[in-house]
């Protein structure tokens, strides 16, 4: 988000908000959470949160009433709990707005790597490697500030 110039605001994404209910695939979220607030602690997270609450502040002040949050109804990342979700869902958003959808974007990985569907447009094709692009300068600029004018430190 930032590399687009948006503040990150990430919602780990369930079909339950906070502790509303129970089970393998909430505490699965849960878990990542707490880990991503452990190595992220700067970082505004908010999970398990379910997408309207995430997405929609009328309905994250009654699903979070009481609990203040500074991601919940202003999310700008969404962080999907396994790959099946994060793709049908990205899939129906585009093809119901008619809008481009950029992705997925690959995180984490030792260089940029980017996947496109086999359905994918040009413009697809063309989102994508911008992005690619934009996450190579930005693993080199962070190389160079470790010292190390390769990018492999960034990259590792």
């Amino acid at each position: 988000a930032r590399a687009f110039g948006i503040n990150p605001r990430i919602a780990m994404l369930s079909y339950a908000t906070g502790d509303s209910n129970q089970g393998p695939m909430i505490d699965k979220v849960r878990q990542a959470t707490e880990i991503a607030r452990s190595k992220a602690p700067d970082e505004l997270i908010e999970g398990p949160i379910q997408f309207d609450a995430a997405v929609d502040p009328a309905v994250a002040a009654v699903k979070f009433k009481g609990h203040d949050s500074p991601v919940a109804g202003k999310a700008t990342v969404c962080i999907f709990p396994d790959l099946n979700s994060g793709n049908n869902a990205y899939k129906a958003v585009q093809q119901a707005s008619k809008s481009s959808a950029v992705g997925p974007i690959m995180q984490g990985l030792r260089l940029p790597v980017n996947d496109l569907s086999r359905g994918c447009t040009v413009d697809d094709i063309v989102n994508t490697v911008v992005c690619t692009a934009l996450q190579s300068i930005d693993a080199k600029q962070a190389a160079s500030k470790l010292g190390d004018p390769s990018g492999a430190a960034a990259a590792a």
